[in-house]
């Protein structure tokens, strides 16, 4: 039974399957932590899904706050779909070069602007490559089309808003980072964070969601997953992570598994982290 759904994820027999549809609009989100030293847009000129569009990360994100790529305004988001190319009426295909990763945010990102007709390719340009599927080096052709946003308020949660939700118990507030990170045993990748995790939150690390080619697991293997970390899936759930990448990753199994009351802490660790007045779990 296929697991292709145009709304969370698809594969890359779909993708090709797809190619040649004219509503169809693919976008590279490749996104690498600086440790990796890879250049997401050098890659993406030397070769790229057929029609592919690069989106940068930092493009789709608020210039003006101190965090890392936060959430644009709406307008902003708008202004780059249509330098893409994308609105209104078009099914939207996102990957990343590593597998799964930077691709979910972007995902949720267009969700929190009310698109829903959005993917993620399951096992990305590394799967596809692997496959030997056909991959350009050329530009898009670039058609203008108008996009409407409606912002969707719901996904999105403030400092405020997990502080007493870490208080209270509810939402459950789950964590995309590594074990280590989490018990604050690893020092954070960003200087100046302080190490540990939001008290009362659990731990699920992204990782455990995804197979070794980088797709995401099967469905009853997520749910799994979440009931391992001690996560009440008839309860609402806040994602968190280091600076709100991985936490998508969360928000899409989440949606996956049909447990459709969930969040994510936009400011994530890199603001949790930074203010002395937040208290911080260890262990």
């Amino acid at each position: 039974m296929s697991q292709d759904d145009p709304k969370t994820l698809v594969s890359t027999e779909w993708l090709e399957a797809h190619l040649t549809n004219p509503d169809l609009r693919i976008l590279d989100a490749s996104w690498y932590l600086p440790d990796a030293q890879r250049d997401p847009k050098a890659e993406y000129d030397a070769g790229h899904i057929p029609g592919a569009r690069f989106l940068a990360m930092d493009d789709v994100s608020d210039a003006r706050s101190e965090l890392p790529h936060t959430a644009p305004p709406v307008e902003k988001f708008m202004s780059r779909m249509r330098a893409l190319g994308v609105g209104d009426g078009h099914q939207v295909v996102v990957y990343d070069g590593a597998g799964l990763f930077s691709a979910a945010r972007i995902w949720w990102l267009f969700r929190l602007m009310g698109k829903t007709d959005i993917a993620v390719l399951d096992g990305g340009f590394r799967k596809w490559q692997a496959e030997g599927r056909e991959i350009e080096d050329l530009p898009p052709v670039i058609r203008d089309r108008h996009m409407t946003v409606q912002r969707q308020a719901h996904l999105i949660k403030d400092v405020t808003q997990v502080a007493a939700a870490a208080k209270l118990g509810v939402p459950q507030v789950v964590d995309a980072r590594s074990p280590s990170r989490f018990r604050g045993e690893d020092p954070e990748p960003r200087p100046g964070l302080r190490a540990g995790h939001i008290p009362g939150s659990s731990n699920l690390h992204y990782a455990s969601l995804l197979a070794e080619d980088g797709t995401m697991k099967p469905i009853p293997e997520l749910r799994a997953a979440f009931e391992a970390a001690e996560v009440d899936l008839s309860k609402p759930v806040i994602t968190t992570c280091g600076s709100g990448v991985t936490a998508a990753i969360l928000s899409l199994a989440l949606e996956r598994i049909g447990h459709r009351d969930h969040s994510l802490y936009d400011g994530s660790w890199s603001e949790w982290g930074m203010y002395d007045g937040l208290k911080v779990a260890t262990g």
